[in-house]
């Protein structure tokens, strides 16, 4: 013996007709027309809006359809709309060329609502039944469905019932909007002479939402010069300079930049021994970003005139900052600096572009013997 479940409607669609307009929040539900399984009533218009939660979508599928059949559903209709875009448009009993009925088929709204206008004209001859329908809210999976480039995660995405969540690689810190990744890049200072320094992950895409700071310092005495990249990428803008994202250096009372687009800035020479890069990105764009190499280079020192019968170590076209030179002299002769005869005698070249002292003078080795 079977037995049937009797499918119990709720008393308020019929209740409410006259206020042609019906607000459905439930997380699943049915609907029906008016009188419904009686013939519904003529001339009569009856809106029902179904929303769910956001991070939900709303399943709509008919479980009956028994309405007057017309050419492009001129009479009476089943509308079922979405953020002003018409889903379905239902009518008759059977599918034809010019009516479509439900059948099987289950919509799905883009967002977390709906809306289903159901119409009758002046007439109902045949005495249509009507229709009943179901809904029920669906989880949007945001981590795979996405359409919205808004939604998008920078690193990971995790999906959850009624939401999704963000999360970033090592190393990176998760933006106060939940989406972008960013980097704490402001540490470091560079001491060493000549160096390499970049943005970060070059030559993939540098974080979102980033302001570095890198300090370049060796000692008084030197000028850094900078050398960038030929692989340059920064995001511009056609009409206005570097809004978006840019590098800018600062050298003592110089500032160079800022600098953006694709066009490399090539070799930048200061005049100090301490330079600051600057770079900035906001929250869009997927550039590769930039590398600069530097070096530093002393104070010119001029060539020193070399005494008769010395010798100097080593021997170069130009002398910098730090550099050195070793006097001695030929067979036969010692270095006379200061009343005191010495084997070797070392000046150095100083921070302001001076030798440290004067050449010695060489005599010969038996002069004092005289």
């Amino acid at each position: 013996m079977r037995c049937f479940r009797p499918v119990v409607f709720p008393l308020l669609v019929a209740l409410v007709v006259d206020a042609q307009l019906l607000s459905l929040s439930d997380m699943y539900g049915s609907l029906h027309s008016p009188n419904f399984p009686e013939p519904y009533p003529r001339e009569t218009e009856l809106r029902w809006n179904v929303s769910v939660p956001d991070g939900f979508q709303v399943k709509l599928y008919f479980s009956h359809f028994d309405l007057e059949p017309s050419y492009l559903c001129e009479y009476d209709y089943v509308k079922v709309e979405a953020e002003g875009e018409v889903l379905a448009l239902f009518c008759g009993r059977e599918e034809t060329d010019t009516e479509a009925v439900p059948a099987q088929r289950v919509i799905t709204s883009p967002r977390s609502s709906l809306s289903l206008l159901f119409s009758s004209d002046f007439s109902n001859e045949e005495r249509y039944s009507g229709f009943v329908a179901h809904y029920s809210a669906t989880d949007v999976d945001e981590c795979s469905d996405r359409t919205d480039e808004d939604l998008l995660c920078d690193h990971f995405c995790h999906n959850y019932i009624g939401g999704f969540y963000c999360s970033c690689r090592y190393g990176y810190l998760l933006h106060t909007d939940n989406r972008t990744c960013r980097v704490e890049c402001s540490d470091g200072v560079f001491r060493e002479r000549s160096g390499v320094l970049s943005s970060v992950d070059f030559p993939a895409p540098y974080p979102k939402s980033s302001e570095c700071l890198y300090r370049i310092e060796v000692e008084l005495g030197f000028r850094l010069r900078l050398q960038f990249d030929p692989s340059f990428d920064v995001e511009d803008h056609p009409d206005v300079s570097c809004p978006y994202d840019y590098v800018k250096i600062t050298a003592g009372s110089s500032e160079f930049g800022p600098f953006c687009g694709v066009r490399s800035p090539g070799v930048i020479q200061t005049d100090s021994n301490v330079v600051t890069v600057v770079f900035h990105s906001d929250n869009s764009g997927e550039n590769l970003g930039w590398r600069i190499s530097y070096t530093a280079t002393g104070s010119r020192c001029p060539v020193p005139e070399i005494p008769p019968n010395a010798l100097i170590n080593p021997v170069q076209s130009e002398y910098s900052f730090k550099d050195h030179i070793l006097f001695t002299c030929e067979p036969g002769y010692r270095l006379l600096k200061d009343g005191e005869f010495l084997d070797h005698y070392q000046v150095d070249c100083r921070s302001d572009g001076s030798w440290s002292s004067h050449p010695p003078l060489c005599q010969k080795s038996d002069w004092w013997r005289r």
